[in-house]
């Protein structure tokens, strides 16, 4: 099937070679998952571990907002082109605390420890991207934070993908998009690297529940809440708080 030439309506799917790609695009015509916004730890895990995104939505005294949440070493071109179009833009990349500790990645604002602050560390491109701000760039500076080869060298600072450093204690420290994103990795046995941003309204403004659900149904994407993945057993790698 040709691509088309906007993802509205897409839907995301396995595709049966995958020819190296994670992530297939095909139109809304596409049968749509019979699990889309099923909402279970278990097909959210699933579909990380097959290449795909899923909606992670935190809790309604918190942000109560939903970020599109993909696995890093997935990362494709179509993948990030997809967060793009109907996220706020800024792409975000939260990571395990002894990955950050391994990179050299230090926080961008040291300061900034409080119990619910994003720990953004400096920002960073591959070595060998082009200006590092397009989906084909993004998508191989993600795939390099996710290699556990990759040495500090590889990566060139600043730049315009933004790690997120983990709290230790994952989610039982604090609830935010970042610790739920390694959560997620962790249980799925992937490289805990996550691609995250905040899925956006046509104004601009961050979706909340029911735009959330008709944006998971529409793409056939899978949503879950933080305060699920909290009853769920902690996994490896994550410390006692």
């Amino acid at each position: 099937m040709p691509p088309t030439a906007r993802c509205s309506g897409c839907r995301w799917r396995e595709e049966g070679s995958r020819a190296g790609k994670g992530l297939v695009r095909v139109t809304s015509l596409s049968t749509p998952r019979p699990d889309a916004d099923s909402g279970t730890v278990a097909a959210a895990v699933e579909e990380l571990r097959a290449g795909r995104p899923v909606i992670v939505v935190d809790d309604a005294d918190r942000e109560d907002e939903g970020d599109l949440v993909l696995a890093a070493q997935f990362a494709t071109t179509e993948a990030l082109a997809f967060f793009v179009r109907f996220t706020s833009g800024l792409i975000c990349a939260p990571l395990a605390p002894e990955i950050a500790d391994r990179l050299e990645l230090p926080l961008m604002v040291p300061a900034a420890c409080g119990v619910d602050a994003t720990a953004y560390t400096v920002s960073v491109d591959a070595v060998g991207t082009g200006s590092g701000i397009s989906a084909t760039d993004r998508a191989l500076t993600a795939r390099t934070l996710a290699d556990p080869a990759c040495p500090p060298s590889r990566l060139r600072r600043p730049g315009h993908l933004f790690p997120l450093r983990a709290r230790r204690g994952g989610i039982a420290e604090r609830r935010g998009h970042t610790e739920a994103t390694v959560h997620l990795l962790r249980l799925a046995g992937l490289s805990p690297v996550g691609i995250i941003s905040e899925v956006c309204d046509d104004d601009g403004s961050p979706a909340r529940a029911e735009g959330l659900r008709s944006f998971a149904g529409e793409h056939g994407l899978v949503l879950v809440s933080i305060e699920q993945l909290a009853r769920r057993p902690r996994p490896a790698g994550t410390a006692t708080p």
